[in-house]
């Protein structure tokens, strides 16, 4: 399942919804229209205000078709999203083209498309439409109908002004709509992932609900097989002497006491010792992550440190289990020859370090050890390595209480270290950690 959703669906996180550039375009119509208004008959400026209207108004004509054609809730493919803020560019292009040109002060309005474009599109077609946004400012700058002004009066502009306001759309179509691109990358990969580490979590705490199941099956089991175990008795009494059917009713009546038994054990495995099988000690918890990982050709040395006073017990909880496991895991597919396991506790915390001897973390990256689809180590496959996995670990860690740490080791023959540690209180009382951390946010 982690390979699963190691890479992020393209198709579904780049697609805009359609309702969005709906509102934003209708937001764009009532701007131009006041500022159309405000121009030719407040300021009184000459200005083509029937072509201008003539632009604004293919603009309402799209909104109109769009709204009828399709649902509020319509998700543009990448193609159609793109084309539709291309026309967006043109008929701005249009309505400065009459207005000025890059004299006209709202020109900066032209890095608008590209930036909606950044935060939802791919790369690729952010940096189409931006080229083609810089090619229409480029002829803008030399093709212009004249800026309005007072009638009378020619405002004339020095071509060193245009080169300003062309460097400055510049500028910012190309530093906002990366700025752009980025965050909205860096959240869609965040929602992956978190989405990821959900299903992991769903998963192990459904595997851990497994005996909760088998003892309600147990029980409403038990009343049809009891009336069939009286039925097969009374049958067997009363066959005793038929050579053709005892032989097969005292067989029923076998296999029937035979389920009962195997019922029973289910019910008192989880009404007896259900709350002690949901309580596991630290060397216990260690067992239990640490075995699955031994028959790997890697040595798995067990290092207990000190330990102060009674050994922490914690309820079972499958997102530690998973995020120590996928720890070890790491550590035993970049270790060369051994993994060394060590734990320790206190009044205070309880600590579960491990440590191999491979490679280590690489120095410019290691701040950044966590973030999802990323590789880390040294010597990591294309799309493997410490990625979408150590990122579901450490959230799910973190959901418990724990700090993670992860650094490399300054011993000889030890490689990268990852050090977990809990306040002892949040270790015992994991939903109390989770609690406070909702309390703070």
């Amino acid at each position: 399942m982690i390979e699963m959703l190691r890479t992020p669906d393209l198709q579904q996180s780049h697609r805009l919804r359609l309702n969005t550039l709906i509102r934003l375009r209708w937001l764009a119509i009532v701007g131009q229209s006041v500022t159309v208004v405000v121009v030719a008959y407040w300021l009184d400026f000459p200005l083509p205000v029937s072509l201008c209207f003539a632009l604004i108004a293919c603009s309402a004509w799209l909104n109109l078709l769009l709204t009828f054609r399709y649902p509020a809730a319509h998700r543009l493919t990448p193609r159609a999203a793109f084309i539709t803020l291309t026309f967006d560019a043109l008929q701005l292009a249009g309505l400065l083209y009459m207005t000025g040109g890059l004299t006209n002060p709202f020109s900066l309005l032209m890095t608008v498309p590209v930036i909606i474009s950044a935060t939802s599109l791919s790369l690729r077609l952010t940096a189409l439409l931006g080229g083609l946004v810089m090619a229409m400012a480029t002829l803008l700058a030399f093709y212009h109908l004249p800026l309005p002004w007072f009638e009378g009066a020619e405002l004339s502009m020095p071509f060193i002004y245009i080169a300003g306001m062309w460097t400055a759309v510049f500028c910012s179509t190309t530093f906002t709509a990366v700025y752009a691109w980025r965050v909205a990358e860096e959240a869609r990969l965040l929602a992956n992932a978190l989405a990821a580490t959900e299903l992991v979590l769903q998963r192990e705490q459904h595997l851990s609900a497994l005996d909760g199941l088998a003892a309600a099956a147990a029980h409403e089991l038990g009343t049809p097989l009891a009336t069939i175990a009286l039925v097969a008795k009374e049958m067997e009494r009363a066959l005793r002497g038929d050579p053709k059917y005892h032989e097969d009713v005292t067989l029923l009546r076998s296999q029937s006491e035979r389920c009962r038994e195997i019922l029973k054990r289910l019910t008192s495995l989880s009404s007896e010792g259900e709350e002690h099988l949901a309580q596991l000690p630290l060397t216990s918890l260690v067992e239990e992550v640490i075995a699955p990982h031994r028959d790997f050709g890697i040595a798995i040395r067990l290092e207990p440190g000190e330990r102060i006073g009674p050994e922490p017990v914690a309820r079972r909880n499958p997102g530690v289990i998973y995020g120590l496991g996928n720890l070890v895991e790491n550590a035993v597919d970049f270790a060369i020859s051994a993994v060394t396991i060590r734990w320790r506790w206190d009044e205070r915390e309880v600590a579960f370090d491990i440590v191999d001897d491979g490679p280590g973390f690489p120095p410019e990256i290691i701040d950044r050890i966590g973030e999802p689809y990323m590789s880390t180590r040294q010597g990591a496959e294309p799309g493997g390595g410490l990625g979408l996995g150590l990122f579901i670990a450490k959230t799910l860690l973190e959901r418990s209480g724990a700090t993670l740490s992860f650094y490399n080791a300054n011993e000889r023959g030890q490689g990268a270290v990852v050090q977990v540690s809990w306040p002892r209180e949040a270790f015992l009382n994991p939903g109390s950690a989770i609690a406070s951390m909702f309390d703070t946010a």
